[in-house]
């Protein structure tokens, strides 16, 4: 996960403390100073500000006290619950906040040997596809002697705050925090995938049996150690943080801390009980204002529940912002939910393993269309697929495939004030198996993600075995910037970019001749085969010969209508010869067995106005009476300009 780190603004933590501990200085860091320019890019607006140290704040500063947990933090004078509810979560997860807070014990302060500070400190978030360590000094914003921004219960605990000064010196002032997205900082904290999920459209809160296999999921994510995070929308700026009457407040972002099923009843008897409650644990960034319905702290629901449960739970009757909800209820008030999965990737551990492939791209508006990369969506047709191009196959029978689109941060600098993301999303298309140059003309859409100006666009998808194309896009043509592509499968994919848009001119094309036509093959159905098992079925595939070059196509398991396209680029030949070799497997006592189902050997002319053909298959050899059980239906087009297909 660590494998390499990047220095953020070439700042070395390690050299310059060392440098501070030689000239007996406490480090200020000139990239970023304590000034006004660090903390807002629209101006003061909260009075003067003075920056002071822990050491001047309290006489025992540490970083953590008692330990590190999600009620060390609590929301100051900013509009960045998105942050301090992510920093919940991982308050939460101790593998993931040692990674954040590295060194944690060589960062702490040691009264015994006072000599060794030097008021530095590191910590390391993850930023589009890379690691980076952030140094920062403990200079703190303080308004009469208080924090001003994010803060602890202790008054001489200082992780929170000073995490949260690392990030703010990432995105460039603290001002620039204001607002956000919890998914970003989960990301941001874990190198992990966030799917935000709609939980009005997914109808939870009426759909039993859909809530459960939700709960189900949140579960697994949480168990396997991932982040979480949930939100009440506020659709107008008056409901901006207004408290329901149940005690909730809306657009305001909580963490996750627990997803638990609860047993109910008393000693023994709730053992043998097979009635268990779906239960989650929320925490309100600001300290309080907690649920006031069901089993909130202090509701008569907990008595249904043993005390050593509760104790297990850590049921308390506090005000501290955290509290238990049975998840019908959380479905029904919550309209929003973030899942940040943690995608494992090492082949050492007994949970799931995925195959990720990171693209890095950029969208680039130039002139010409097999130049430009900036074509915006697939609205504008004549555009969209001037975009960049990715290619992925897919080799089971069916994957569950994890795409994630990222585009590059846009959010503020203290110079150029607050910028505005783009509206991002792609598309994905089925090809040819053999598909090896960029897409002109458009292809069988499989699946799409929504479009919205959010730095990461999220996509989980059940695809059959073969080969596809992914298109990420703006919404508007001509937009520019970066982007960061993640994909995610059981077995490895080969993705990589697209390209070439023709054959390339070699030494062989000089000898061999350049090719003339392109050619694309559409097996529509096959009809009628001879069946080949005890309940006469057949696995059939097809594979297509042309000039050298094969393509095999996936078995369709008992199915007859199968859907495989091909692309050929034909040498100087006008009219061009395809060999359709049809086969079935058969499992025959734990063996696979390929039967040879027939033949047909097709021409095809760009002058030929029928596309469609129905055609008898062939035994093999050369007599015209060898007809076989059986037709195939294919759609053939050839076109002398190479890059129309």
């Amino acid at each position: 996960m660590f494998s390499t780190v990047k220095a953020f603004e070439g700042q070395h933590y390690s050299n310059l403390k060392r440098q501070c501990l030689q000239s007996g200085r406490l480090f200020e860091d000139p990239l970023f100073p304590a000034i006004d320019d660090s903390l807002f890019y629209l101006g003061n607006r909260i009075g003067r500000v003075h920056w002071k140290r822990p050491g001047e704040l309290c006489d025992d500063p540490h970083l953590f006290v008692d330990g590190i947990s999600a009620h060390d933090l609590h929301q100051g004078q900013l509009g960045n619950c998105w942050f301090v509810a992510a920093c919940s979560s991982l308050a939460s997860r101790e593998s993931l906040w040692q990674k954040v807070i590295p060194d944690w014990k060589e960062q702490e302060w040691d009264p015994e040997k006072a000599d060794s500070y030097a008021g530095i400190f590191h910590f390391r978030f993850w930023r589009f596809g890379e690691w980076v360590d952030v140094v920062i000094d403990d200079r703190l914003p303080t308004v009469e002697n208080q924090l001003v921004y994010c803060h602890s219960n202790d008054s001489n605990e200082f992780w929170s705050a000073l995490v949260e000064k690392a990030y703010a010196k990432v995105y460039g002032c603290y001002e620039a925090l204001d607002g956000g997205n919890t998914a970003d900082a989960l990301v941001d904290f874990t190198g992990g995938v966030s799917e935000p999920m709609d939980l009005l459209e997914g109808q939870f809160a009426q759909d039993e049996v859909a809530r459960n296999q939700l709960f189900e999921r949140v579960l697994k994510v949480h168990n396997r150690d991932g982040l979480i995070s949930c939100s009440i929308r506020a659709t107008t700026l008056e409901d901006m943080e207004a408290r329901l009457d149940c005690g909730l407040v809306k657009g305001h972002a909580y963490a996750v801390t627990d997803v638990r099923k609860v047993r109910l009843g008393h000693g023994l008897l709730a053992y043998f009980k097979s009635e268990k409650l779906h239960m989650i644990r929320m925490r309100n960034p600001w300290g309080e204002k907690e649920w006031s319905g069901p089993w909130s702290d202090s509701s008569e629901e907990w008595k249904k529940v043993s005390k050593s449960e509760r104790e297990k739970l850590g049921v308390t009757v506090q005000d501290d912002g955290e509290f238990w909800m049975n998840f019908e209820d959380f479905c029904h008030y919550f309209t929003d939910l973030i899942l940040c999965r943690l995608i494992n990737t090492s082949y050492l551990s007994i949970h799931k393993t995925w195959e990720e492939e990171v693209m890095r791209g950029s969208w680039i508006h130039r002139n010409g269309p097999l130049r430009n990369r900036a074509g915006g969506c697939i609205n504008h047709k004549a555009t969209f697929l001037q975009n960049p191009q990715y290619v992925f196959d897919v080799r089971k029978v069916e994957d569950e495939v994890l795409i994630c689109l990222q585009q590059k941060e846009r959010r503020a600098t203290p110079k150029e004030g607050k910028g505005e993301n783009l509206a991002i999303g792609f598309d994905i298309h089925r090809v040819e198996l053999n598909r090896k140059y960029r897409m002109h003309s458009a292809q069988q859409k499989v699946a799409g993600s929504i479009y919205i100006n959010s730095r990461c666009v999220f996509l989980r998808k059940e695809l059959k075995e073969g080969r596809y194309v992914i298109i990420p896009t703006t919404f508007d043509p001509g937009q520019q910037g970066e982007f960061l592509l993640r994909v995610f499968t059981d077995v490895p994919s080969d993705c990589n970019e697209l390209t070439l848009d023709e054959p390339p001119q070699t030494c062989w094309t000089g000898m061999c001749g350049y090719p003339q036509l392109v050619t694309q093959v559409h097996v529509l159905s096959a009809d009628g085969l001879q069946g080949q098992d005890a309940n006469g079925a057949s696995d059939p595939y097809v594979i297509i010969t042309c000039e050298g070059e094969k393509v095999r196509s996936p078995s369709f398991h008992q199915l007859l209508q199968i859907s495989l396209v091909c692309t050929l680029i034909c040498s100087s030949h006008l009219i061009s010869a395809f060999l359709f070799c049809f086969s079935c497997s058969t499992l025959l006592i734990n063996v696979i067995v390929d039967t040879f189902l027939g033949q047909v050997t097709l021409f095809s002319d760009p002058n030929d106005r029928q596309e469609q053909h129905t055609v008898y298959l062939k035994d093999k050899g050369s007599r015209q009476d060898n007809n076989l059980p059986g037709t195939l239906t294919v759609r053939v087009i050839t076109c002398t300009t190479l890059t129309n297909i």
